[in-house]
């Protein structure tokens, strides 16, 4: 009885394991919209950006993303690269002091990039990248925070606009935050080349490399699943013939 009681218990605690394992792998993660360099964000170079936005609905697409620039810390180039299946607006307003940009005086800085979708957006389960090309980066501060805004096909807007305060928990809407790098050698880097930006071919979707990658994990945890059940079936004719062998 004793041995038979130690078997059931042995059964009882691998399935517990096995539906504890397909919980951790089930449970979906809350991502944000972010921000982050192809490569360093060097204060007082040039850098291209990604703004990263995933589809966080079941029942929506994203169809709109504004982003706005900080006004504590303009920046006189913002160029975004095209992309299939999206319109792009870029918003000016003059500077209440002018930069100094290769020996010119700019008197006004993009405020705001707006990208509206042709057609259906980023669907539930994927997400697209944003590009843009930012300089020059300033040199008397850390970080960039860019307040984003995400529209829903469903009209629901999500406002990232909470900036993350040192020592705090991490806010439920957080602003995308560019982390800026010390500055290098001879930091003054070219500008971008507008000709080559205007003969740039547009970004493919990201979401063919999201569906490779949904399709992927799917087929994983179909092989986890089988390998699981295989293996509980296995023990219990184990057990059953253990016990038949016992009596």
């Amino acid at each position: 009885m004793k041995a038979i009681t130690r078997r059931t218990s042995r059964l009882v605690t691998v399935g517990a394991l096995a539906g504890t394992a397909v919980l951790a792998v089930s449970v979906p993660a809350f991502a944000h919209v972010t921000v982050q360099p192809e490569g360093a964000a060097a204060k007082g170079g040039y850098a291209v950006v990604d703004f990263k936005v995933p589809n966080e609905r079941d029942n929506a697409s994203t169809t709109k993303l504004e982003v706005n620039f900080p006004a504590d810390h303009p920046l006189a180039s913002v160029m975004p690269q095209p992309i299939d299946g999206w319109k792009i607006q870029v918003t000016k307003s003059a500077l209440a002091k002018p930069l100094e940009m290769h020996g010119k005086k700019i008197t006004e800085a993009v405020t705001k990039v707006t990208w509206t979708a042709d057609g259906k957006g980023i669907e539930p389960g994927y997400f697209q990248k944003f590009p843009l090309s930012l300089g020059a980066l300033p040199e008397d501060t850390d970080q960039l925070v860019f307040k984003a805004l995400q529209t829903y096909s469903n009209k629901e807007v999500v406002r990232w606009i909470e900036v993350q305060q040192k020592g705090q928990e991490e806010p439920d809407n957080p602003a995308p935050t560019l982390q800026l790098t010390a500055a290098a050698d001879g930091h003054d880097a070219a500008a971008p080349d507008a000709t080559a930006a205007a003969d740039a071919k547009p970004a493919a979707q990201s979401t063919a490399s999201a569906k490779s990658g949904t399709d992927t994990t799917a087929r994983v945890l179909g092989v986890v699943g089988i390998v699981v059940g295989a293996a509980g079936v296995a023990y219990g004719v184990f057990a059953g013939r253990r016990r038949t062998t016992a009596a």
